[in-house]
């Protein structure tokens, strides 16, 4: 169900430079698995999770099992194996609805669902252990990442899904009036952010991994269909429970702490991710 890469090298250096990878594939539940892949490790990326506001609602106790007690067993471990640091890959989702825009880290967190509560509980965990033991803890705050190999999930992140209906030939159904907006991140963005808080010696804290800018779903939907070359028909459904109105981050605080800077524009980025989900749709 989950997968646990063990990248365990000296602190400073660069990942490119790894002489070997071990691929250990296991559930964050399991602390054998766990503990199996942090042995060795100086710096943790936990990527592990349960994700999505519907799955949440739908299935409450396995999102907090996968979320919450796993990120404990990933602390454990760590702290076990006196690992330097985590970086926890939190969400946008602990929030809920926004009283200010742009949203700064230090925004009140009122989460809407189950994931944005068990997210908000891992940071929380995280952070504690920070000041409990030697183990700096990084929790990035991701908006809504997409890019290539994110494939159809009825669960996922919007892209996916209207991409897999437009080549499916299916109409695409947007949820409220569509003019809700949302902050989109390259997943490439993303990995960035992942490395260069995890080489940032004595980081810790929670920081916003966004593009800074937003859009409506209805532009969203509009473009894929503009740059895909299919004119898919358009449908609006009632408003789900635990999605936001609006979404966009401030980013300064992870600019000036670690050099985090986006650098792919979303209509670029989502013209890579349609030419990569056509040839996997089709």
């Amino acid at each position: 169900m989950t997968v646990l890469d063990n990248l365990s090298s000296g602190y400073r250096q660069n990942l490119a430079s790894f002489s070997q990878i071990t691929f250990i594939e296991g559930d964050v539940r399991d602390t054998k698995a766990v503990d199996q892949a942090v042995t060795g490790a100086e710096v943790i990326f936990h990527l592990a999770a349960s994700v999505g506001n519907t799955r949440s609602i739908e299935n409450p106790i396995l999102d907090s099992e996968i979320n919450v007690i796993g990120t404990l067993n990933m602390l454990e471990a760590a702290r076990r194996h006196k690992a330097k640091k985590i970086v926890f890959s939190s969400s946008a989702g602990i929030f809920g609805e926004l009283k200010t825009l742009p949203i700064r880290e230090d925004h009140p967190v009122e989460p809407d669902s189950p994931y944005g509560a068990s997210k908000l509980a891992a940071e929380k965990l995280c952070l504690v252990y920070s000041k409990l033991y030697e183990l700096d803890a990084v929790c990035l705050r991701y908006f809504n990442v997409y890019g290539i190999n994110q494939r159809y999930d009825a669960y996922g992140n919007v892209i996916p899904i209207f991409a897999h209906r437009l080549f499916k030939g299916l109409p695409i159904t947007i949820f409220g009036d569509g003019e809700q907006t949302r902050d989109f991140v390259n997943v490439k963005d993303v990995a960035e952010a992942n490395y260069k808080a995890g080489m940032k010696e004595g980081l810790s804290g929670a920081f916003n991994v966004a593009s800074a800018t937003s859009v409506t779903i209805n532009y969203l939907a509009n473009f894929m269909c503009e740059a895909s070359g299919i004119q898919g028909k358009i449908e609006y459904g009632p408003k789900r429970k635990g999605d936001v109105r609006d979404s966009l981050a401030d980013i300064s605080a992870a600019r000036n702490a670690f050099g985090y800077e986006p650098s792919v524009k979303l209509e670029d980025g989502l013209k890579t991710y349609l030419n990569w989900a056509r040839q996997d749709t089709l």
